[in-house]
């Protein structure tokens, strides 16, 4: 009987080994599949769904950026965000000047403009570009902005651009008003201009450099600040203690951390560039210039036929693109009606026991000023803040509007932030309750465009963990981001903000932020499409259109 007992026993015990074993080998199997190879769905810039496997991404390592604490998900979200944006530039080493991209003697043809063009057609474009000595360029890699529009008509709309890799690009345009349609193309830098664009966004990520004050009474001492700063001296660590962004300072020689009084720019590291590498960035040769065509360069459009006029307006589906278009000035976008808020009192009835916070940079501090402008029952009430940085506030008692303004934490390149007013936006949206009276709208690009896309990345993350959580708790909170848009170029402002950098920005928030639950003010296109020049602020009849789209967000059309 002991004898069969013990044998019993044994038995158990080895049952038991061998499950722990089983297990220990599954969880390990599962955790090697959940770190090294994850595959999922995204939807790409043109609502496409693309099938990636990612087992992540080759790039130069950033400040510490590559040990980030990340989920399996987020880690191949910014793998696949990084593939996505990586830009086809060969590697065929020192090009000089003469053999890089002339814009002059490069060409477009429309290519089936013998056909008869309704709205709603395609038009299709090829463009050739040829170097300074007049010969084809066998490389791909430029960036070209391309639009077509009608000045009369006061309309227009953006074209996408597809690169073949071999100096040829075709632009494709959706036809979307009746009416003599001109088509422009513009190269904005050569693709050996983006190489040392490139080159300055992995090696000179601090070519803007920021500073703090320290003072204790009479003592005071100016440091600088950064993301990321080199060297063994000491610092004092900002880093926010609820989202992790990192934000370092050099520690005073005789003040302690905590003395810091604010935070302003420094400026901008100057020589960049060798004498061969500024060749490619000269206003009025290679910096946003036109790009003539070979033959005509304009179609005429006539109307659609009435049985296939019913949605051209209101297509629907994420794809959708162009998103919208101009027609008399107005835009029009192409998944729902937009309103004409021409009034301040359909604004103020828009707007009425409603709390409106913007967050961001000055691009959405605009938005503050046209309101406080237009509108005359919406009063600024004085903070004593500084100008052109806030924080602002403005009230309509007698309709009970609060309208706020604040700006997004560091990286920022105002001239002076007070230190106690650097709050950054996830810290802001957690602690606003919501709600059906509740508009939160949100614009932040700018300062990013000379860090690596690793610290854009991680500031939408914290952003939109923030914006989830107050759809949650709240789901008639109206929340609005404002996209990227852009601007002037010189030899100078296209090192540290070209709209090469802000593209790339502006394609990582609409993926971060596609399937949110939030609506987006396409501001890349509707600077794009308009006629006037572009500008980092853009002139008050975009910004009216920019409003216009948001308060229809805000009070849509009731159908």
């Amino acid at each position: 009987m002991w004898t069969s007992f013990s044998r019993l026993r044994l038995f158990c015990c080895l049952l038991a080994v061998l499950m722990v074993v089983v297990l220990v080998i599954n969880v390990t199997q599962v955790e090697y599949l959940d770190h090294e190879t994850v595959s999922a769905t995204f939807i790409d810039s043109s609502g496409q769904f693309v099938s990636s496997q990612t087992t992540g991404v080759s790039r130069t390592p950033y400040c510490g950026y590559e040990h980030q604490t990340l989920s399996s998900r987020e880690r191949m979200e910014e793998d696949s965000l990084l593939a996505a944006l990586q830009w086809q530039v060969p590697d065929v080493g020192p090009v000089p000047f003469v053999k890089s991209t002339d814009p002059s003697s490069s060409y477009f043809v429309i290519l089936n403009s013998a056909a008869i063009f309704r709205v709603g057609s395609q038009l299709e474009v090829l463009v050739h570009v040829q170097d300074f000595q007049r010969k084809p360029k066998k490389y791909g890699g430029d960036y070209l902005q391309a639009r077509i529009h009608s000045p009369r008509l006061q309309a227009g709309a953006v074209g996408r651009v597809v690169d073949y890799q071999n100096g040829f690009y075709k632009v494709f345009f959706t036809l979307l008003w009746p009416g003599k349609v001109k088509v422009s193309i513009s190269l904005v830098h050569p693709s050996e201009g983006i190489r040392v664009l490139q080159h300055l966004q992995e090696e000179k990520p601090d070519r803007v450099y920021f500073k703090s004050l320290f003072r204790s009474g009479r003592i005071s001492e100016t440091t600088e600040c950064n993301v990321c700063l080199p060297g063994s001296l000491p610092l004092c660590n900002f880093t926010d203690l609820y989202t992790g962004e990192p934000w370092f300072c050099f520690k005073p020689k005789k003040l302690p951390c905590s003395s810091r009084i604010n935070h302003f720019k420094g400026g901008y590291l100057k020589g960049l560039l060798t004498a061969a590498e500024s060749a490619f960035f000269q206003s009025g040769v290679n910096i946003k210039m036109p790009i003539n065509s070979s033959g005509p360069d304009w179609v005429t459009v006539i109307p659609r036929r009435i049985k296939e006029t019913s949605n051209l307006e209101l297509f629907q589906g994420s794809g959708t693109f162009p998103s919208g278009y101009y027609y008399k000035d107005q835009w029009r976008p192409r998944k729902f009606k937009m309103r004409q808020f021409n009034d301040p009192d359909n604004i103020t009835e828009c707007l009425q026991r409603k709390m409106v916070y913007l967050f961001g940079d000055s691009t959405i501090r605009q938005w503050f000023e046209y309101l406080t402008t237009f509108v005359p029952d919406l009063v600024e009430f004085n903070l004593g803040s500084p100008k052109n940085v806030g924080p602002f506030l403005a009230v309509d008692q007698k309709h009970n509007i609060l309208l706020k303004y604040r700006c997004h934490g560091p990286p920022i390149r105002f001239t002076t932030v007070f230190s106690n007013e650097l709050h950054y936006v996830a810290n802001e949206l957690n602690g606003i309750v919501g709600g059906k009276n509740t508009v939160v709208a949100i614009a932040i690009w700018s300062h990013f465009s000379t860090f690596p896309l690793e610290v854009y990345i991680r500031r939408l993350r914290n952003i939109r963990r923030a914006v989830v959580q107050l759809l949650d708790r709240s789901p008639k909170t109206v929340v609005v981001i404002r996209t990227a848009n852009a601007q002037e170029l010189g030899p100078e402002v296209s090192l540290f903000n070209s709209d090469w950098y802000n593209f790339q920005l502006d394609t990582i928030l609409r993926r971060m932020f596609s399937g949110v639950g939030v609506y987006l003010v396409d501001a890349w296109e509707m600077t794009l499409a308009h006629y006037l020049p572009h500008k980092l602020h853009p002139d008050e009849v975009i910004v009216k259109n920019q409003l216009d789209m948001f308060l229809s967000f805000v009070c849509p059309l009731e159908t």
